[in-house]
């Protein structure tokens, strides 16, 4: 269903992206439908958080429609976790929010069926959509929008040159993982949720609210953004020598073109202990520890979608 009453949009632009005049152009075109845009520019570490602050502030006094997150996959992570940690516990936004995909990855537009290559229809759809309730995970206290993952996989994308992938894409993980899996090693873990126990060396697991992460890899390849569950994946660490094939066929396939050994669940809470501090990514932000309490927090926000 599409909303036809007049918008006001404040937009969040990665300052790397200022100067795009296919991103002007978007706007001057929103505008012309009769919406308000109000844009605010980062410059600086630090300015996301700020921003997303402000506009909070703001609405009591312009009313903001939605908030859009102009930037990729961290970008929508950090402004709904300052937001949500503003408000009280249990408030929900008082505005809806959406995405203007400038990323390298863009996991979680893609999963909303948005097209990064044409910015201008992802702005009139943040516009445009209805705003439909959306789950939030939750990692030690910190939100994630799309998904949160953990292990080798993890150290891959994270080692991953920011060139390589503006040249390469998603292909440039695989790149990286066939030609430094050497220097990489197991992570050894006890995982715990409802009815459920595992433990053991792992070459990486995912907790999913969407569906890709890492430029494109299905790793919680059913999971939905609204059905108060996360999807948990593990992939338990393969015999020697079959690492190089193991890593090539999630890159390019996901956890679908692996026939055995793959470990799903659907969850509410999962723990998560390691015996050396690991790192995981929430929506491609890094954190680092050995203790991990995650959970869903369900229909906690409003998402154009």
């Amino acid at each position: 269903m599409r909303n036809t009453d007049k918008q006001h949009l404040r937009v969040i632009l990665n300052g790397k992206s200022a100067g795009r005049s296919d991103i002007r152009a978007a706007i001057g075109a929103v505008r012309d439908m009769g919406h308000d845009v109000s844009v605010r520019v980062t410059y600086e570490a630090g300015d996301t958080a700020r921003l997303a602050r402000e506009a909070l502030a703001d609405h009591a006094s312009e009313r903001i429609d939605t908030l859009v997150s102009g930037g990729g996959d961290g970008t929508i992570h950090e402004v709904v976790d300052t937001v949500l940690h503003e408000l009280g516990d249990g408030d929900r936004p008082p505005f809806a929010f959406a995405v203007l995909p400038l990323g390298t990855a863009n996991d979680f537009a893609r999963h909303i069926r948005l097209d990064p290559a044409d910015v201008s229809a992802c702005l009139r759809f943040a516009a445009r959509a209805s705003a439909k309730p959306m789950d939030v995970g939750e990692v030690n206290g910190c939100c994630f929008v799309n998904m949160a993952t953990g292990g080798f996989g993890t150290q891959v994308t994270s080692q991953t040159d920011p060139n390589l992938k503006r040249v390469l894409g998603g292909a440039a993980y695989l790149f990286t993982g066939l030609h430094r899996f050497s220097e990489l090693s197991a992570c050894e873990g006890r995982i715990e949720a409802e009815d459920f126990v595992w433990e053991g060396a792992f070459i990486a697991l995912a907790i999913g609210n969407g569906r890709r992460a890492g430029g494109g890899i299905r790793l919680c390849p059913r999971a939905k953004l609204d059905d108060g569950f996360l999807d948990l994946t593990i992939i338990p660490f393969p015999k020697s020598g079959m690492v190089p094939d193991l890593l090539s066929t999630l890159l390019e396939s996901g956890v679908d073109g692996i026939r055995h050994g793959i470990i799903q669940r659907r969850v509410r809470h999962v723990e998560i202990r390691t015996e050396k501090s690991v790192q995981f990514n929430l929506d491609g932000e890094p954190m680092n520890g050995q203790d991990w309490k995650i959970g869903i927090r369900q229909h906690l926000i409003d998402m154009r979608r």
